[in-house]
């Protein structure tokens, strides 16, 4: 199949992170908006140009509290930086279903490259007769190493706020009409 340009379908999509919290617990979240620019062969994604735009104010962990502190300066500001973006800059196939993704993620003015990995979860056509392609990806970034450094020591030792953030994805993708 030749390139064509793929749009996800945000009722079956998700952008989801968690992170330690107090050493021993994990907290999680999901992010509610992003779009994507997305322009690949859905069944050899080594070509794909891949682009996401992240609204760092969709935040949700389920806390609002919690919410409006990530929104803040100490971590995402999303006044000042209002996405997190995404492009990728190389695609490797690791094997039959499954890819290496590298880009650059930038949250807060910094960029970094970071690979995913991810995995084509197989196609089907919907009720409206759209052919639909399924993806899965996950990865880990330091939140540190994008300036995402507030922290907080804990009596016992250790910190409140762990520095890896583990990321999962799930997209169902359909071809731009």
């Amino acid at each position: 199949m030749a390139k064509t340009k793929l749009v996800v379908d945000p009722a079956h999509s998700s952008i989801d992170f968690s992170v330690k919290h107090m050493m021993v617990t994990k907290v999680k979240g999901t992010f509610h908006e992003f779009d994507t620019a997305i322009e690949a062969d859905p069944e050899d994604l080594t070509t794909a140009d891949i682009e996401f735009n992240i609204d760092l104010a969709s935040v949700d962990t389920g806390s609002e509290d919690r919410d409006n502190h990530l929104k803040s300066a100490d971590f995402f500001d999303v006044e000042n930086n209002p996405k997190m973006t995404f492009k990728t800059t190389n695609i490797v196939k690791a094997s039959d279903d499954e890819y290496n993704v590298t880009g650059d993620l930038t949250i807060k003015d910094v960029t970094k490259s970071e690979t995913f990995k991810v995995v084509f979860e197989g196609q089907g056509q919907d009720p409206w007769g759209n052919q639909v392609y399924g993806f899965t990806g996950e990865g880990k970034i330091n939140r540190e190493d994008y300036g995402l450094t507030w922290n907080a020591a804990l009596e016992t030792g250790g910190v409140l706020v762990g520095q890896d953030v583990k990321i999962s994805m799930d997209f169902q993708l359909k071809q731009d009409a």
